[in-house]
């Protein structure tokens, strides 16, 4: 008899971390927007985060396999803390950046100065959206390997 946790149902967890973040997002987006796109599947930014479901899930499952008093955990907490940190914060105010250069050229635009090409927005997440999408990938971690013998 196997163990319940293997290296498939790792990558399992993993991969359905970030798939289920996604499709959380796919699911929202037509709710608000009365229309599906398919898209959205692939785009960053939104509740709830992604990255950072599934940084949090790989941390969570190396700690169940290695143990959380190991090496190895310890270098992928900081590598997605550094992550979800860089979510929430750098690329989120590059997306603010991204907002206010839209508006300038919106402005030369409109004087005919320069032709437009805008630029993307929404680059980062809301704290709120990388600790939801942090507990998601916990979770699903939990709920794949959990059972570790």
């Amino acid at each position: 008899m196997s163990s319940p946790f293997s290296e498939e149902r790792a990558f399992s967890a993993v991969f359905l971390s970030w798939l289920v973040a996604q499709i959380i997002k796919l699911i929202r987006g037509g709710l608000r927007e009365k229309r599906i796109n398919v898209r959205w599947l692939f785009n960053t930014g939104g509740m709830p985060s992604a990255h950072s479901a599934t940084v949090a899930s790989l941390a969570t499952v190396t700690g169940l396999y290695y143990g959380f008093n190991s090496v190895i955990f310890l270098i992928v907490l900081i590598f997605s803390i550094i992550t979800m940190f860089d979510a929430a914060g750098v690329r989120r105010n590059v997306g603010r950046q991204a907002s206010i250069l839209n508006k300038i050229l919106d402005e030369l635009y409109a004087k005919r100065q320069v032709p437009e090409q805008r630029l993307k927005e929404l680059f980062g997440h809301t704290p709120v959206e990388v600790f939801a999408g942090a507990f998601l990938g916990i979770l699903m971690a939990y709920l794949f390997c959990g059972g570790r013998s």
